[in-house]
């Protein structure tokens, strides 16, 4: 028991099941786009959310020395950068036009960590635009980067589906900000902080509630709906609400870490079974 409390730490904490979730979304929209199984992307967008993530957690304290180099941390930074190297491995194998934009949202990775200004703050600490920014980064990686590299065309569906998954990345997010509201930095301004717990959650049902609706005007080659991705996205929309519904304060660490974060993953499995 203690062997897999142990394991299961280390998942959470390498941010491995966060890259799962977005290798998810990617196989999502390979699955949506007709995208014929394209490899390359799908590793590149999970070691790299891996690299990501794990310099967007620990850069910052190992910068203000405030990180101890424990057993647990080093084995993560080995981790990580055998997981940059297939990062590297897997960018090669990628469209030009994909690594480009690929190094644009890199970039945007590092504004996000990294204070490029003196004396200002990284973006992580802009007031009230890290949900944005983490909501446009994982709409970029899991559906612009998939859908250049197939060199599929830009259609309606294409629009349709970037501000679906961007709804889907944002209120997913602000069950993370209701739940560390109690420690976040005040000049975060977070929308828990500026609205409030209880508008928060209304305007997550809201936006869930477009979400849901959207996928009305989604349309296959022969523009008719399909009942199974409406019952999907249904229940998806339904298990985040209830995810919503109870959140608060008091909850574990994991509630978000991994459960939440399991929602992405979840979808995509029961796209594969059913």
């Amino acid at each position: 028991m203690k062997l897999f409390k142990q394991l299961f730490k280390f998942y959470i904490n390498s941010s491995i099941h966060v890259g799962l979730s977005c290798y998810a979304l990617v196989r999502m929209t390979q699955h949506m786009f007709h995208i014929s199984s394209d490899k390359p992307i799908a590793d590149f967008v999970f070691f790299g959310t891996i690299v990501g993530y794990n310099f967007v957690k620990y850069d910052a304290l190992a910068r203000a020395k405030k990180l101890k180099m424990r057993k647990e941390l080093k084995i993560i930074a080995v981790f990580s950068f055998f997981a940059l190297l297939l990062v590297g491995f897997y960018f090669f194998q990628l469209q030009r036009i994909t690594q480009i934009v690929a190094i644009a949202f890199l970039s945007i990775t590092l504004l996000y960590t990294l204070p490029f200004f003196p004396n200002k703050k990284n973006a992580r600490n802009w007031a009230g635009v890290k949900i944005y920014i983490v909501a446009l980064c994982w709409v970029g990686v899991t559906l612009a980067l998939p859908i250049l590299n197939a060199d599929v065309s830009i259609t309606l569906d294409f629009y349709l589906k970037c501000i679906q998954r961007f709804i889907l990345i944002f209120v997913l997010v602000l069950i993370f900000e209701i739940i560390d509201l109690a420690n976040d930095d005040p000049h975060l301004q977070t929308v828990p902080q500026q609205i409030g717990v209880r508008r928060t959650k209304m305007l997550g049902y809201v936006l869930l509630i477009i979400f849901f609706g959207l996928e009305f005007f989604n349309s296959n080659v022969n523009f008719q709906f399909s009942l199974l991705p409406l019952l999907l996205i249904f229940a998806i929309a339904i298990i985040i609400a209830l995810f919503l519904l109870f959140a608060n304060g008091k909850r574990s660490k994991y509630y978000t870490s991994f459960w939440v974060e399991s929602v992405p993953i979840l979808w995509w499995l029961m796209v594969l079974f059913l």
